[in-house]
């Protein structure tokens, strides 16, 4: 078997970012420790970014969170090398992207990465088509197939019959809409957003939250996102770097993030959200209840009993999706009068089912009224884990401020 550790899909070392007439020149200051606002003093640059050390995973929203000037802004325009740092690697799958050639670099840009801007970025002399499928005309994309992407694009953003009209003639979230169309359509791997949301209304601004994460759920991209709003972090984000004067002080899920801040500065983010709000049950779920799926007793009790963590009741769940609860006590009465027979709908407890993306606030009413832990069901309808009340009341009672 080999153990050789999977390479993260991105990779941050020891990354630093001087800003100044000679910024390597001041490197041996930073290391010796000098802080921020000596070396401003001293010297006249400032230090934008700090050792800084980070992975990304394939596949995940990762949240650069911080109050301006903490430097997240400047760190996103370093993943696509917009901005060179003064010392340190980026890699991306574990090729060292300082070392592209001009060439390589552009290609990476057009291929590998898209970037979705604050001020929406699009071109006003071009129609929302046009700007859509903008990156795909300079990678060469005959017409006819870039604005059958584009098209496509748009209408899965909800922007279907708009490719004729010009951004002026759009509210902000729909230019916002246009311009991740425009990000997905070069069918990019990783997609760079820098404070993407943040110039919308809240009532727009949560609707794209909201559909990113359902757009991540289909297209599972991995997203690099900068915010300054705790709310907007914790909502979308699998995990948090939070910044502070060009340093990182945690990185975590957003759990840890609420019910462990690292220092006083994270302390007082988190003090004044609802945790229990804030914290998905994915966050807590589990997977320790037997999933049974024989539909004959005596297969199903068995796969039950196989389990020796928790044997007295599991969940049921046939091709035709999740069915409920299977009890120990009910499958060897329904054996004993049917030896040889089929899993019948009266011998299955109905139970209450959530989702992962449930606030644990949510899910509460439910786990109060439920004798089992609670079924957590995927979008299809299927099993992916369980809500045990112990843990959730653990969770809540540690969440409170």
């Amino acid at each position: 078997m080999d153990n050789t550790p999977e390479t993260p899909f991105i990779e941050i070392e020891g990354l630093y970012q001087i800003f100044g007439k000679t910024p390597k020149k001041i490197m041996p200051l930073v290391h010796e420790g000098k802080n921020k606002d000596d070396i401003l003093a001293e010297t006249g640059h400032t230090v934008g970014l700090k050792d800084i050390n980070l992975t990304v995973n394939r596949g995940e929203i990762f949240v650069i969170m911080g109050l301006s000037g903490s430097g997240k802004s400047t760190l996103i325009r370093h993943f696509n090398r917009l901005i060179d740092p003064t010392q340190g690697q980026i890699k991306v799958e574990g090729d060292d992207i300082m070392k592209f050639s001009i060439k390589e670099l552009t290609e990476f840009r057009r291929h590998k990465m898209s970037m979705v801007f604050q001020n929406f970025g699009l071109m006003p002399h071009r129609n929302v088509i046009d700007n859509v499928s903008y990156g795909l005309s300079i990678q060469g994309i005959d017409k006819g197939e870039r604005y059958a992407s584009a098209t496509q694009w748009l209408d899965t953003v909800g922007l279907n019959g708009y490719g004729e009209q010009y951004p002026s003639q759009l509210s902000g979230g729909q230019q916002q809409r246009v311009g991740l169309a425009r990000a997905l359509c070069t069918n990019a791997e990783i997609l760079l957003m820098d404070e993407a949301f943040s110039a919308l209304d809240p009532l727009i601004r949560s609707e794209m939250q909201d559909q990113l994460i359902q757009l991540q759920n289909d297209l599972q991209k991995t997203i690099i996102f900068i915010t300054h709003d705790l709310d907007e972090a914790l909502r979308i984000g699998d995990r948090i770097a939070i910044l502070k004067d060009g340093e990182l002080v945690q990185i975590g899920a957003p759990v840890d993030i609420l019910l462990n801040p690292a220092d006083g500065y994270v302390k007082a983010f988190v003090k004044d959200v609802n945790k229990a709000r804030a914290v998905p049950v994915k966050t807590i779920m589990q997977n320790t209840v037997s999933l049974i799926t024989h539909t004959n007793l005596q297969g199903a009790l068995e796969q039950l009993v196989s389990n020796s963590d928790n044997n007295h009741y599991g969940f049921y769940q046939t091709n035709e999706g999740f069915q409920g609860v299977l009890t120990a006590s009910q499958l060897n009465s329904a054996l004993f009068a049917r030896p040889s027979g089929d899993v019948l709908p009266e011998d299955v407890i109905s139970t209450p089912t959530i989702t992962s993306d449930m606030s644990l606030e949510a899910a509460l009413p439910n786990a109060l009224i439920s004798s089992y832990a609670l079924p957590v069901l995927n979008k299809e309808g299927l099993h992916i884990g369980e809500l045990n009340q112990e843990m959730l009341a653990g969770t809540i009672n540690n969440a409170k401020p």
